[in-house]
């Protein structure tokens, strides 16, 4: 029988675990879901195909080494993932994480802003002159450090690791389920097998409208199963020349909260604390309004990101000793983290991305692309997007 416990290695006496497997299920509608003929065909009237798609990350991590030959490692799958019987996990030679970072010779200012409201309080917006910083020096407290990434396994922190997507042709689609019996085989780990209960979440659907005042209000259709949602906001205006000018964040946090991550997927329990200190907004709220100022300094272009935050399933083995005082010696644990995120982009009077149609059954191709360094561009891409799965 499988137990239910944390990822990582119980308290109290005992070992383990041998193996840890993570997984990432999201759900990614909006412009992010789109290819780059639909947004083309949006751009140019055409109605664009604005479809729900899903996107999957797989993470194993062993405190042991092949026993024999290569690292080798399959993940099968029920039939209703339609990934074929198996995926294998492949290691790689080096892993780059998400990182937080300014391009080295920054140009113009970033304007922070936070909080919902019609107006941004006063203090607001907090200005960084990127001409009076040294080449790729990070301000001080421009990104939170209060939410730690947590990506599970990685090649820095297991002995063996191996992780899909990888370059083998295959990618969940929109129609595939998680749901049903999961097993994971390897020559570095113990076999891996429990049954998913929870499946991919429902695409959020937004609306953004601007109020006669000049604050623009974001309305949502509320998530079954969501834990709490988190709103942000990117934009600019352009210099002379064509250069970027000021760029801007905001997000829906009523604290100063960017970056690390709050870009990842995060537990029930992260988010039932961040919603206490109103960092995350509650599952029950479906709006927020985004203060004037912002609107006002984005006059060129605005990029919005919606995220529902979503349940979790956490498995082991052996179960926990009933017996007082018995080591619980862990060969594995395991666990299924959801979300749901949509984006829209708008500008000079388009709105694109922001309602979900139906399923035009294209898959996630960002699921394919591979971890490059990051600039500003990069970075604004995963604290608005979403840390990748890299």
């Amino acid at each position: 029988m499988i137990a239910v416990a944390p990822l990582l290695a119980a308290q109290g006496s005992g070992s383990g675990p041998v193996a840890r497997y993570d997984i990432r299920a999201g759900t990614v509608s909006g412009v992010g879901a789109m290819g780059a003929g639909s947004m083309m065909s949006m751009m140019f009237g055409g109605r664009g195909g604005n479809a729900a798609q899903h996107e999957l990350y797989l993470r194993l991590g062993s405190s042991r080494t092949a026993e024999k030959g290569a690292a080798k490692a399959e993940h099968f799958m029920p039939p209703t993932a339609r990934l074929g019987k198996s995926v294998l996990l492949v290691t790689p030679r080096e892993e780059r994480g998400g990182i937080d970072e300014l391009p080295q010779k920054p140009k113009g200012r970033l304007l922070i802003f936070w909080g919902c409201g019609m107006n941004a309080p006063k203090g607001q917006p907090v200005v960084i002159d990127f001409a009076k910083l040294a080449a790729g020096q990070m301000p001080s407290g421009l990104w939170t450090t209060t939410i730690v990434r947590d990506w599970g396994p990685t090649l820095a922190n297991s002995k063996t690791f191996g992780r899909w997507p990888a370059e083998d042709g295959k990618y969940v689609k929109p129609d595939s389920s998680l749901l049903g019996a999961h097993r994971i085989v390897s020559n570095y780990a113990p076999e891996i097998a429990f049954t998913a209960a929870k499946d991919f979440m429902r695409p959020l659907s937004v609306s953004s409208r601007q109020q006669a005042g000049g604050a623009t209000v974001i309305n949502w259709s509320a998530v079954p199963e969501a834990t709490g949602y988190l709103a942000f906001i990117t934009g600019g205006k352009m210099g002379p020349g064509g250069e970027m000018g000021d760029m801007v964040l905001w997000t829906s946090s009523a604290s100063r909260q960017f970056g690390g991550g709050l870009s990842d997927w995060l537990s029930p329990s992260q988010v039932a604390g961040l919603v206490k200190d109103k960092t995350v907004l509650p599952p029950t709220a479906t709006s927020c309004v985004v203060p004037t100022e912002v609107r006002e300094a984005t006059p060129d272009f605005r990029f919005g990101t919606l995220t529902a935050f979503g349940p979790e399933e956490t498995f082991s083995y052996p179960p926990r000793p009933t017996e007082a005082g018995k080591p619980w010696n862990l060969e594995w644990t395991a666990r299924i983290r959801h979300r749901s995120m949509t984006s829209w982009m708008d500008g000079q009077g388009m709105m694109m991305g922001a309602m979900n149609s139906a399923d035009d059954g294209a898959p996630a191709r960002q699921q394919q692309k591979k971890c490059k360094p990051r600039g500003l561009g990069g970075m604004l891409g995963g604290v608005l997007g979403g840390g990748g799965g890299c």
